[in-house]
């Protein structure tokens, strides 16, 4: 029997590299992997269903799971995870904390986005702000005409603005027309240096541990979706693909851990896996419902009660059923 073609499309991540090399295979799949940004994976994948295995924005994902429209059906594999309380930019000479935020106009490249609904329940739960106190002005972080993947319906009191055609959000905030911005990636603006920009937090990655140490929480931002229709077809996939991302995984953690020399190019990087080790346990990146299912949990109660998800998803809902149980020896 020949091996499936498949198109495979992921981030070019250290996890994903024993794929790409070939080291790891997926069972019966001859997969034709494409490495590309992930806002034109998501794009491409919400739109016009481009690929049979691809990441997928957890947010974007669960909008379509909740009413029964997603092309795609995930495995509780998590490619990208982010502490997010270093994705709050802020006009330094008018918002000096939290608090200031309230009444203010926040850009954010897409308000559904998942690093944006992490980022709003610290703001609520941490510090009082809700979404319904903050303009949110949507765009391109530096190119005009960015839209939203997909549609919302949002509640009564939530107000979402679009920039002008030719504005972008990075552009806003250096002028100062937007106060903060909220996003995955840092805006331009920031990246140069501009004198009135800078984080909310003056130590995001302290206050993201603190984060940690009382919540239990590693936000989860991608998952791993496959096409319906050929996990439909063949009910063997789902767990190969699984299977296949998870030693990926443990061989990428194997190579940032041998200490011979150096897997990535920055310094100082065995003491920082140490450091999470510490924090966060030996298996910090762990995939699989088990050990995510509280971060899971408190994701999709989260993004029900912003109005994003039409009903109240339990973990089990997001995944296929068969990559849930694996064989044990």
């Amino acid at each position: 029997m020949s091996k499936l073609q498949l198109s495979v499309a992921v981030g070019d991540y250290d996890r994903m590299r024993p794929l790409v090399d070939g080291l790891v295979q997926i069972d019966g799949v001859d997969p034709q992997i494409m490495l590309l940004e992930p806002e034109e994976i998501f794009f491409r994948a919400f739109r016009h269903e481009d690929f049979d295995i691809c990441e997928l924005s957890l947010s974007s994902y669960s909008i379509q799971i909740a009413t029964g429209t997603s092309p795609y059906i995930a495995v509780p594999v998590f490619p990208s995870r982010a502490f997010r309380h270093t994705s709050i930019y802020v006009r330094t000479d008018r918002i000096k904390s939290p608090a200031d935020l309230k009444g203010r106009r926040v850009g954010v490249p897409e308000y559904q986005l998942t690093a944006n609904i992490w980022v709003r329940m610290i703001l609520e739960e941490d510090y009082g702000i809700r979404p319904a106190d903050v303009t949110w002005v949507r765009g391109g972080y530096e190119q005009p005409g960015r839209v939203e993947k997909i549609g919302l319906n949002l509640p009564a009191g939530v107000v979402v603005e679009d920039v002008g055609p030719d504005d972008t959000i990075s552009a806003l905030l250096a002028s100062g027309q937007l106060d903060a911005v909220i996003g995955p990636r840092a805006p331009s603006c920031f990246e140069r240096g501009h004198p009135d920009v800078g984080y909310l937090f003056a130590d995001p990655q302290q206050m993201a541990a603190d984060w940690y140490r009382r919540t239990g929480l590693f936000p989860i931002m991608h998952t791993l979706g496959i096409r319906r229709s050929l996990a439909d077809q063949h009910p063997w996939l789902p767990v190969a693909v699984f299977k296949a991302f998870e030693r990926a995984k443990t061989i990428a953690l194997s190579k940032l851990g041998d200490t011979s020399a150096a897997k990535v190019t920055l310094p100082f990087v065995e003491e920082q896996l140490r450091a999470a080790r510490l924090l966060m346990g030996e298996d910090f990146w762990a995939y699989g419902l088990e050990p995510n299912r509280r971060v899971l949990t408190r994701f999709l109660q989260r993004h029900h009660a912003e109005g994003l998800s039409a009903r109240l998803l339990t973990p089990e809902d997001v995944f296929h059923p068969a990559s849930l149980e694996l064989h044990k020896i």
